[in-house]
């Protein structure tokens, strides 16, 4: 993060803005910084990563029907979204690297992928009369890295940004589950970690939670049972007292035998949840997991993929009192691993279940991507495995590289 200079500048000006009025600051700091600079634009990643929307006016998203009026009083639909594949923004926001191009009138259009700590966070489109200098363009990309960090911290204090990511109205389960989220991503220097959850709009209890310290990984993948907002209670009940213990210091047996009991408690053993929870040491790399359920884990190394093979144990809220044992397993450098959910390589259709051998073959082909691209590649190809329909359960990817 620069310390001086025009990134410094703008990021003076961001931290002084109130967190609803980002982008409005952002593009007043950037024109006096580049003068060259003609307009500012902030997209943002929609639930699904496959659009990018802009944040326009303050807008409502309506029960049905077509996007309301902006509430500002500003005349005008809301922001038609970008898709991500085959664009000039959708490349900056894949790659995280900046991408340049022309308009109509011969200026610069330059795309800089907006990032906090390896999660990508959206666009940042900025139009230029004329061409802009290397030093310029240097500039504007560390900008993206000093509003990512700016644009993380606001979120939580306004309601703006999230609201731009939607093109529809969140069912209140839905509402749950993605404030559960820990982002999309995360890296560190001995790994690089990415999760996805699919779809946004209807909910089965599915969830990934991540928490990083200086020695250790913690990375658990949930399956609750049942649908919607009873679906999604539960699965909040599970992973706020995994949390819970996890934050008191204990260990993954403790946290997974907690959890087991507060759930017992609520359910009585009618509803429980298949359980993944690892802890990855980073020093060497060593695993510790307790499989209490159905999310499975695939090892890539080299060329080759394979399950991990683990024993089961009893899902978490299913009896009182249930011990929890972890097992162990080494990561390689260059290792990936690819963590699912029962809506991934249980899912069925007309066509069959999309199984073992089609999952370890959408992995394989993931090899040359970095891991923020892996889980949407693979949520990509279940999707044409259903031919482009609805999934009928959640579907949740998490890829971890250890570096």
């Amino acid at each position: 993060m620069s310390t001086q200079g025009r990134p410094a500048t703008v990021e003076r000006a961001l931290r002084a803005a109130p967190a609803h009025s980002v982008p409005e600051t952002l593009a007043a700091a950037l024109r006096h910084a580049f003068p060259r600079v003609s307009a500012v634009r902030l997209l943002v990643n929609d639930y699904h990563s496959r659009a990018l929307l802009p944040v326009g006016p303050h807008r409502v998203v309506p029960v049905s029907g077509p996007a309301a009026e902006p509430v500002d009083g500003l005349a005008g639909p809301a922001p038609e979204p970008i898709r991500i594949q085959g664009t000039a923004p959708g490349r900056a926001f894949v790659s995280r690297r900046r991408v340049e191009d022309t308009d109509d009138d011969g200026g610069t259009l330059l795309y800089v992928p907006v990032v906090a700590r390896g999660e990508r966070l959206g666009v940042l489109e900025i139009r230029a009369d004329g061409a802009l200098g290397d030093g310029d363009a240097d500039d504007l990309a560390e900008v993206g890295e000093v509003l990512g960090t700016a644009l993380k911290v606001a979120w939580r204090h306004t309601d703006r940004y999230e609201r731009a990511r939607r093109s529809q109205r969140l069912t209140l389960a839905a509402e749950l589950q993605w404030q559960l989220l820990p982002g999309h991503a995360c890296a560190g220097e001995r790994f690089s970690l990415a999760g996805h959850l699919e779809p946004a709009y209807s909910i089965g209890g599915d969830n990934f939670d991540w928490s990083t310290e200086h020695d250790h990984l913690v990375l658990t993948v949930t399956n609750g049972s049942g649908t919607g907002i009873q679906a999604a209670l539960l699965t909040s009940l599970t992973v706020g007292a995994l949390r819970n213990a996890r934050r008191s210091g204990a260990d993954i047996g403790e946290q997974a035998s907690l959890a087991n009991d507060m759930v017992h408690v609520r359910y009585r053993g009618r509803e429980f949840t298949e359980t993944l929870v690892m802890r990855i040491d980073l020093a060497d790399g060593l695993v510790h997991v307790i499989d209490a359920g159905s999310p499975r884990i695939l090892r890539m190394r080299g060329t080759e993929v394979a399950g991990v093979p683990l024993e089961q144990q009893l899902p978490l809220g299913m009896f009182p009192d249930t011990e929890y044992r972890p097992q162990r397993f080494a990561l390689e450098p260059g290792d990936r691993l690819v963590i699912v959910s029962d809506g991934v390589f249980s899912a069925r259709t007309p066509r069959g279940e999309f199984g073992k051998q089609a999952l370890e073959q959408a992995t394989r082909r993931t090899r040359l991507q970095d891991a923020a691209e892996v889980p949407l590649t693979i949520i990509n190809e279940l999707i044409e495995h259903h031919e482009n329909n609805d999934l009928a359960d959640d579907a949740v990817v998490v890829c971890l590289d250890w570096n």
